[in-house]
């Protein structure tokens, strides 16, 4: 079987070339597609969509009468195309591809900061400022608390780690001491 990967990088691109066409607010496209692909994500979900005795009219009406706003109608005629192609469980990858596409166009990242405490806004912006410094482009950063950290940051932007956490430096103590 193929990967999510490899299903879901045509449907990210023809929705992108549609949305780049119609001259769409990607913004709100992205809020829609995320959305959908964390319905699509429930196991739950997922369990009646296979339902051989469910239509793929009534996993439709059931996932948009779950959302929290009004869908546009792009919206509500992607969904039905992947539900009509059998690719529910590709959505989330699809999100995630989408995403990418539009972060690539904006010359942007999106970067997940983990912090052992919650990070006022104020401080999240200054630490904002100098990761985009760093890192040499605008970012969109999103906070995860993680209390094994002890202390400090790690941030991840895409496949770069920035790790200035108590427990990196702990670690490495340790390998310094044991080598």
């Amino acid at each position: 079987m193929a990967e999510l990967a490899t299903i879901a990088r045509p449907y990210a691109e023809a929705l992108f070339k549609a949305c780049a066409d119609k001259g769409a607010d990607l913004s709100s496209t992205v809020a829609w597609v995320e959305e959908l692909a964390a319905i699509a994500a429930n196991p739950q979900l997922r369990q009646l969509a296979d339902n051989p005795n469910v239509t793929g009219t009534q996993v439709f009406d059931l996932i948009t009468g779950v959302v929290k706003s009004a869908l546009p109608e792009s919206a509500r005629n992607f969904l039905r195309v992947i539900l009509e192609n059998g690719r529910l469980d590709a959505l989330p990858e699809v999100a995630a591809q989408f995403r990418s596409l539009v972060n690539s166009k904006s010359g942007s990242s999106d970067a997940v900061v983990f912090s052992a405490f919650p990070i006022a806004d104020a401080a999240l912006a200054e630490l904002g400022a100098s990761l985009e410094k760093r890192f040499g482009r605008k970012l969109n950063l999103t906070v995860k608390q993680d209390d094994s950290l002890i202390g400090g940051v790690r941030v991840v932007v895409g496949d770069e780690v920035l790790d200035t956490s108590v427990k990196a430096r702990l670690e490495q103590m340790k390998a310094a001491l044991t080598a």
